[in-house]
């Protein structure tokens, strides 16, 4: 059964028409790509997934229950978990104490509860072994490559136990060799059973680790299939509207 399965996803802001009647669905463990050229509507869709503001049309269902999101923190109560381009981590901050931030974790009685470090850096650490990244919960985030602040915002997405991770343009920034260690990182949340939603510009990002890929154009779907039916070239026709749209039909499997 699909984990989450958008119905006809519309979106217009005033007499812009950001999003038209998109569906599609994805299961756990399984990778989407979103792909599509600036103001194509992809990161107005992954706003509405991540409870930044409601459709004006059409609806998400969630594990089969319908939800309605008017606000980020209900999303993430549902397991939807946003790793946004900038990652929003605090420079001077460990490693650990990104992971727990807005969710530290303490000890003692109320009102005299104070940070249980050990905790945190213990089960950081855990995370990391799980994601089999080189961070370590006592580095300070403002000493890390590209690659390991990705790990700290993608361990934080495991701390809360999370279904769907919409991934905004993980590779963008950092090298080559960082590239390949996020992708594996995807793959650690996949083989855990999370579902993914990778935005990215990055063909071979997306060819690597996703199941299916789905281009958005000026707002519409003009496909959906599944990555080994498809090839770089024909997803560059239907980003540029070279090719006017592909159904693959929704794949499963």
């Amino acid at each position: 059964m699909a984990l989450l399965e958008a119905r006809g996803i519309s979106k217009h802001f005033g007499a812009i028409q950001a999003l038209e009647s998109v569906s599609f669905s994805i299961e756990p463990g399984q990778a989407l790509g979103l792909m599509g050229d600036n103001g194509a509507g992809k990161s107005t869709l992954v706003k509405i997934m991540a409870g930044n503001f409601p459709p004006s049309g059409g609806e998400l269902n969630l594990d089969g229950e319908n939800v309605h999101f008017q606000k980020p923190i209900q999303a993430r109560e549902k397991g939807i978990e946003v790793v946004y381009q900038e990652l929003a981590l605090c420079d001077n901050l460990t490693a650990a104490a990104n992971v727990f931030l807005g969710r530290e974790a303490k000890k003692g009685p109320w009102p005299f509860r104070f940070l249980d470090y050990t905790t945190m850096y213990e089960r950081a650490g855990a995370l990391f072994e799980e994601l089999k990244s080189e961070t370590r919960p006592r580095d300070l985030v403002r000493s890390m490559s590209g690659g390991q602040r990705q790990a700290v915002a993608i361990a934080r997405t495991r701390l809360s136990d999370a279904k769907i991770v919409l991934m905004d343009e993980p590779t963008a920034a950092i090298s080559v060799r960082q590239v390949a260690e996020v992708l594996d990182l995807i793959k650690r949340l996949m083989d855990q059973g999370m579902a993914v939603i990778l935005i990215s510009h990055r063909m071979p990002d997306v060819f690597a680790v996703c199941d299916r890929v789905m281009v958005l154009r000026r707002g519409r779907k003009v496909a959906d299939k599944k990555t080994a039916d498809s090839s770089p070239e024909e997803i560059t026709g239907l980003i540029t509207g070279a090719i006017g749209s592909a159904e693959g039909g929704h794949a499963h499997g």
